[in-house]
């Protein structure tokens, strides 16, 4: 895409920016939620990245991803990385009303609170998971004998992040937390899908950061082989949040031409029923999962 700004062209982007991130696999261009976020801002804001993989570098066992280079600024996580964009007027925010910009901040949070604890129980607790899918391609992307030491990494970290965020004091086990993370993701998915409707975005004609997050942490459960995952069967229910994955796919990465995302008007109303049915059906079920203990015997 080119620059809208003739001052973006002319400032301070003038330095070329890299993105240093985990590479592509199961249908996607990372398959790394927070690298994915950062490529579909990127897309959606115009900015002219060039994607350095990780892939098969010691880089594996130290780097912070994704990372951004410019110039002589470097920035790392995905949420500095669109500030930093968007300081270099790069903004897919630009038309947002305030108030749209709260919800957008509202449903990010949501995710980070809601969605990615399940996630990383998804990819790297779950055993059946872990040992057939997310081990197997970490380790084939990284270089030996790292490809013993990453995915085992990962795994710590991941297990270690879902206690602290998650688990009580006293720290419970991983298997009383269980039902708590899939039920709040479940009723994220719902709430993200219904605030999506039948539209192609969240705001508007044109993508922004809300859909940047949304797709980044979506995408992966949507599109990876995973042998174990009621969050994945679930979420393969809402189909205006598969078929939004779809179409940024076919939109903004696709090999081809760009085409425009499917028309969804004729089933508003089938897919608003439905939704209603879904949300309602998993509220009752929420309401019914049994309070977590709190006097539960440490790890």
């Amino acid at each position: 895409m080119e620059l809208l700004t003739s001052s973006a062209v002319n400032g301070i982007m003038a330095a070329a920016m890299e993105l240093r991130c985990w590479g592509g696999g199961w249908g996607l261009p990372s398959v790394h939620a927070e690298s994915l976020v950062v490529l579909a801002y990127a897309k959606f804001s115009g900015a002219k990245v060039t994607v350095s993989p990780i892939d098969w570098t010691w880089k594996t066992l130290t780097a912070t991803v994704p990372e951004l280079f410019c110039g002589e600024d470097t920035v790392q996580e995905a949420t500095p990385i669109l500030n930093f964009l968007r300081k270099q007027r790069f903004n897919a925010d630009y038309e947002l009303t305030a108030r749209e910009g709260a919800d957008t901040m509202a449903y990010i949070a949501l995710i980070d609170e809601k969605l990615r604890p399940a996630m990383l129980h998804t990819f790297w607790v779950d055993a059946e998971n872990y040992i057939n899918v997310t081990r197997p391609w970490f380790a084939s992307h990284s270089p030996f004998p790292l490809n013993f030491v990453v995915p085992c990494r990962h795994a710590n970290a991941a297990f270690s992040r879902i206690l602290l965020t998650k688990g009580e004091a006293p720290l419970q086990r991983i298997t009383e937390v269980e039902a708590k993370i899939y039920s709040d993701a479940k009723e994220c998915l719902n709430l993200l899908s219904y605030r999506l409707g039948s539209a192609n975005y969240f705001f508007g004609k044109a993508p922004s950061s809300l859909d940047a997050f949304v797709f980044g942490f979506v995408a992966p459960l949507y599109k990876a082989s995973l042998p174990s995952s009621t969050l994945q069967r679930h979420l393969q229910q809402l189909e205006n949040i598969t078929r939004f994955c779809d179409n940024i796919l076919a939109v903004y990465f696709s090999s081809g031409r760009p085409s425009s995302p499917q028309s969804v008007q004729g089933t508003k109303d089938a897919n608003l029923q439905k939704l209603t049915q879904l949300v309602n059906k998993e509220s009752n079920l929420i309401e019914k999962v049994p309070l977590l203990s709190y006097n539960s015997m440490a790890l």
